[in-house]
């Protein structure tokens, strides 16, 4: 595993990719990055990073070197890499030849951050096992490749990795108080939400709400049940469906509804109703005048805001 793609091209990686072999990167934001690949034999050397790094093995055996011991993860799993512990990485003797995986490169301010909402104090930066069985955790990395990357969404994911650590760590064992909660605070964060339908920054709602980021975070979703950041997706999604209704063009709705583009606004809305937005405009005017609802677009990118590359080739 690499830090990110630079890195990886200009030391991780001792080869470009061959066939079947690809990387998809995007980020860094706000101290989050994406990354994820298939890959086959010994792609990476030894190397270290100065972030966290938290993924899950999607395909093969996945193997690496890690404090004087080799380590595999198998599809399904987490594995943990900590900041500037060295390692490697390749597949497994035992398996296919490849492997491929999805991680979560997150610097340690981040989440010692998010760990002071979560403990209520501050306190050192946890200790995760390198490979563990953990389907919550494994659940949130998967799922931070299915959004776009917006700061309320980016918090939500933190905060998720972080109460992982805690949980695969030895001071999670331990157990940790759930903290109280500002209603007051939290009920204007909500309101606030609700009246932004477009992106909205975390430096936004710890002004509305007095709570930093990461208290916001945790404790809306203690009220309400969902994070911030999909309660405000699904306010917008509100409105995008509202405007549909009304024979809006998908363009226009997306533009609205503050949607970065057409694709992130058509992955979201599948996500949450089931079907594309062009498929709903056009079975919610059955009687409508005019054409039908423009055709559904092509399927973006599986990281939101990258594509699929070759190393050695501009990403």
């Amino acid at each position: 595993m690499a830090s990110s793609l630079g890195d990886a091209l200009d030391g991780g990686l001792e080869r470009l990719c061959g066939p079947g072999e690809w990387v998809q990167a995007s980020g860094p934001v706000e101290g989050v990055e994406l990354f994820r690949a298939q890959l086959r034999g010994r792609p990476f050397s030894q190397h270290r990073h100065d972030v966290y790094a938290v993924g899950v093995t999607e395909t093969g055996i996945q193997a690496f070197g890690y404090r004087g011991t080799v380590e595999r993860s198998l599809p399904g799993q987490v594995f943990v890499l900590h900041p500037d512990e060295p390692h490697d990485g390749r597949a497994d003797a035992d398996g296919p030849g490849s492997f491929g995986y999805c991680q979560i490169y997150v610097t340690p301010a981040r989440i010692a951050a998010a760990l002071r909402a979560v403990t209520g104090r501050p306190g050192p930066l946890p200790f995760a096992p390198p490979v563990a069985d953990d389907p919550i955790l494994s659940r949130a990395v998967r799922a931070a490749f299915e959004q776009a990357p917006e700061p309320l969404a980016l918090d939500a994911v933190v905060l998720e990795l972080a109460e992982g650590l805690l949980r695969c760590s030895a001071a999670g064992r331990t157990g940790t108080g759930r903290g109280r909660v500002d209603l007051p605070a939290v009920e204007r964060g909500r309101e606030f939400l609700e009246s932004r339908l477009t992106i909205v920054r975390s430096s936004e709602v710890e002004a509305v709400t007095g709570l930093d980021r990461y208290q916001f975070a945790r404790q809306f979703r203690a009220l309400y049940g969902t994070s911030p950041y999909r309660y405000s997706v699904m306010r917008r999604l509100d409105l995008a469906r509202s405007r549909l209704r009304e024979a809006r063009s998908l363009a226009e709705t997306a533009v609205e509804a503050g949607f970065a583009d057409q694709a992130h606004f058509t992955r979201a809305f599948k996500s949450a109703f089931g079907m594309t937005p062009g498929r709903y405009a056009r079975l919610s005017r059955p009687f409508s005048a005019g054409t039908p609802g423009s055709a559904d677009p092509e399927p973006p990118s599986p990281v939101p805001g990258a594509g699929r590359a070759r190393l050695g080739q501009a990403a």
